[in-house]
């Protein structure tokens, strides 16, 4: 059966159904219509359809008098359903519905309530899977790593996937039914609808950065009923990237462009493309920091250990205002107390014994007219952080053994995983300093809140490791990624990257197993996630209470999340009044 035929009457009907003929007796045909469990019956002369008798006409009939034995030609009803054999079962609005030639009259079948309950059950069927196809052409669109939207003729969103939600910062549900100028800022799309002429690889300036995106027309019976537009690179240093991937291939298939990558790797620029992530979070981070970037204003960075931060320092003076000077990274935790100030403001030859001959600019001054990156400033001396706030607020530093100052023009972008606020009611931090540092926070969120963005960062690192060991590839097997989502990842995205280089480093074979990950990594990720076998009856137990305890905090945590908070329906979807609700709220500390 064809698609197209697919609905057709003809490939539903009974072919052969009960008829009566006009000289039947009215007996008989009660008869009939009782063994078929049927209203009404077809009356055919020569096999061509003259009309239908119905049950009530027969006994309407007995009852005035007119006996068993006459013939039903005088009850014949000229009232009655049919179509031609091409009619759509869509359109059957009852039956019996008789189907009849156009040219010859003549009875070809029927629906009744037999087939018209196959029909509905066909449909059904088809309707379910229909539903599992959308759902699969949903999640594709989703999580393609385009930004897609398709608008109708008006320019009108009808749908939006999640990376280009990610990336303007407005939900689908916001943004399906508004004009798509209101939600993609300097969008073309309008233009396209208007000409009909697709934009392939066109610049585009979203968030203030330029991305490269398609803008094409879907065409229907002639006209333009709406337009596609696909965000395919989230800055052009991507573009960049792929270029110098290509470039690494030839190299390493003998190809002698060697001198040209370097130039391309010492001129690449460190952009929010090349921080890894899709998932809200860290998508949210670099919304904030791109708009950062576009001002001069003071940013501090907050954050646990590896989780990035100088990466973000560097995407914000690489795109912002001071990117045309340097950038100057200072770790203040790893320069000894007795040389932070030497280091960060400079000296004058014959300072101190010791003193280079023409004395030494110090980071401050290096940084003029670009940015100074000082991270860990929790651990930075208090009698220096007077000195710091000076420079800030003058605008210009004194070298050690000097007298004269020297005007400085930067950006300053600080960094810590310390409580900065707790040191500063605790007088371990300038409550001044602070204020002026925290103009722009930008908190970067941990690995384990990301963790939709584990096989993002995986397969942008497996590149580099197979060229920092010279290998062909390795491929990761699915248990082991299934690992790596359960465990908790104190060190964040450098502990990844660590135990990457790990299993490539020791693991001789192309595919890396669950038998290739260290002991080590097991009893860590073990006792995290509350699985360590205990010995005893009673630590098992404890352990299977943690256990229940965690999946019910993480399911409370998630219902809260869809009903954007509310309690009371909260409480209604978990099945539990709402005191027990907040009760365990205040156990779990939610």
């Amino acid at each position: 059966m064809v698609k197209e035929d697919y609905y057709r009457v003809k490939e539903w009907m009974s072919e052969y159904p009960q008829v009566l003929t006009k000289d039947l007796e009215i007996g008989e045909t009660l008869r009939l219509l009782s063994e078929g469990h049927c209203s009404e019956l077809p009356v055919v002369d020569h096999e061509r359809l003259i009309g239908v008798v119905t049950i009530g006409d027969c006994l309407a009939t007995i009852k005035s008098g007119i006996g068993w034995n006459e013939p039903i030609n005088s009850i014949i009803s000229a009232v009655f359903q049919s179509v031609n054999e091409d009619f759509s079962v869509k359109q059957l609005d009852g039956c019996p519905t008789y189907i009849v030639c156009e040219k010859t009259g003549m009875l070809q079948g029927v629906i009744t309530q037999l087939e018209l309950l196959k029909i509905n059950q066909a449909l059904f069927q088809r309707l379910e899977k229909s539903k599992e196809t959308i759902e699969w052409y949903t999640l594709c669109f989703d999580t393609a790593y385009e930004g897609l939207t398709i608008v109708d003729e008006a320019g009108v969103i009808q749908l939006f996937n999640e990376n280009y939600s990610r990336y303007v910062g407005v939900t689908k549900e916001e943004a399906i039914g508004l004009p798509v100028e209101n939600v993609i800022e300097n969008t073309r799309i309008p233009i396209v609808l208007r000409t009909g002429i697709p934009e392939r690889n066109q610049i585009h300036w979203l968030q203030g950065q330029k991305m490269v995106v398609h803008r094409m027309p879907i065409w229907k019976n002639g006209r333009i009923i709406g337009a596609v537009g696909m965000l395919i690179y989230e800055g052009v240093s991507e573009v960049q990237q792929i270029i110098t991937q290509i470039d690494l291939l030839e190299q390493r298939k003998g190809s002698e462009t060697s001198i040209e990558v370097s130039k391309v790797a010492a001129q690449k620029r460190f952009t929010f493309e090349d921080i890894l992530g899709e998932s809200p979070a860290i998508s949210n981070t670099k919304k904030l920091a791109r708009k950062a970037a576009q001002s001069k204003a003071p940013v501090l960075i907050t954050g646990e250990s590896g989780v990035g931060k100088e990466q973000f320092a560097r995407a914000i003076h690489d795109t912002g205002k001071m990117s045309s000077g340097r950038f100057i990274s200072v770790n203040c935790a790893a320069i000894p107390e007795n040389l932070i100030e030497s280091e960060l403001f400079g000296y004058m030859e014959g300072a101190f014994t010791g003193a280079k001959k023409g004395g030494k600019p110090g980071k401050f001054e290096l940084a003029h007219m670009g940015t100074i990156f000082l991270d860990e400033i929790g651990d930075m001396p208090l009698a220096t952080q007077v000195k710091i706030l000076r420079v800030i607020q003058e605008k210009e530093v004194e070298r050690i053994g000097g007298t004269e100052p020297i005007q400085v023009q930067f950006r300053i972008i600080t960094a810590t995983n310390k409580n900065l606020e707790k040191m500063v009611r605790e007088g371990e931090f300038r409550e001044d300093l602070y204020y002026r540092l925290h103009v722009i926070p930008l908190n970067i969120p941990p690995l384990r809140e990301r963790k939709s963005d584990i096989p993002l960062i995986i397969s942008a690192q497996l590149p580099t490791l197979c060229q920092m060991y010279d290998s062909e590839g390795k491929t990761i097997d699915k248990e082991v990624m299934q690992l790596f989502f359960r465990y908790h990842w104190p060190g964040n995205v450098r502990e990844l990257i660590n135990v990457l280089e790990r299993l490539f480093a020791l693991t001789s074979e192309s595919h890396i197993k669950m038998s290739d990950l260290p002991n080590e990594f097991f009893r860590i990720e073990k006792k995290q996630e509350y699985m360590t076998i205990s010995s005893s009856l009673s630590e098992r137990n404890e352990v299977r209470q943690l256990v229940h305890e965690e999946e019910e905090k993480n399911i409370i945590e998630k219902v809260l999340r869809e009903v954007s908070g509310n309690k009371s329906e909260a409480a209604k979807r978990l099945g539990i009044t709402r005191a027990t609700l907040y009760n365990k709220l205040s156990r779990y500390q939610l």
